[in-house]
């Protein structure tokens, strides 16, 4: 798979564990379904992080539906991945590496209401189909200007100008 970081990781100080994570991309005409979070202010990827002993693509498909609503995924193909070091809230570790893979799929049949965990409901998030332009410009306006931006802002907009790049102008063209 590609490497999608402009730059490689950096650790940071103290100690940390790795937790792997399934991104989707979901494009329908020129547009993408992203998770929009009122607490932060930003669009993110549909996705998280796979559990132990949890298939990627089985975990790939959980996530999209607790968090779209998506009941069922086709056409599963490896785009990327993105790698980062987060501080970690925990008292086990100091940080997280996380490594996040990113798969085109497509959606197969409708939809049923999201079944977002506690904490997403609380941060305000909701799925949205939105011009990617449209997502990366607000993405880049919440990284300079927003004291509300999350640690995952930039991740998303590197994963999401990649995107841009390599999959939505096939889409476009």
């Amino acid at each position: 798979m590609k490497q999608l970081n402009t730059k490689p990781a950096e650790a940071l100080p103290g100690s940390h564990f790795i937790r792997h994570a399934a991104r989707a991309i979901v494009t329908k005409d020129q547009e993408i379904l992203l998770l929009y979070t009122a607490r932060y202010d930003d669009y993110t990827l549909p996705g998280g992080g796979v559990d132990e002993d949890e298939d990627m693509e089985a975990a790939l498909g959980r996530e999209l539906l607790e968090e779209t609503g998506a009941k069922s995924i086709t056409q599963i193909k490896p785009y990327g991945i993105y790698e980062e070091f987060q501080r970690w809230h925990k008292p086990e570790f100091d940080n997280v590496h996380i490594i996040s893979h990113c798969f085109i799929v497509e959606i197969c049949g409708n939809f049923t209401a999201p079944q977002m965990e506690a904490y997403e409901q609380a941060n305000g998030m909701r799925p949205v189909w939105v011009p990617i332009q449209d997502a990366i410009a607000h993405n880049r306006d919440t990284l300079a200007n927003s004291d509300k931006k999350g640690q995952s802002v930039q991740r998303e907009l590197t994963i999401l100008e990649n995107i841009a790049k390599d999959i939505m102008k096939l889409n476009l063209g």
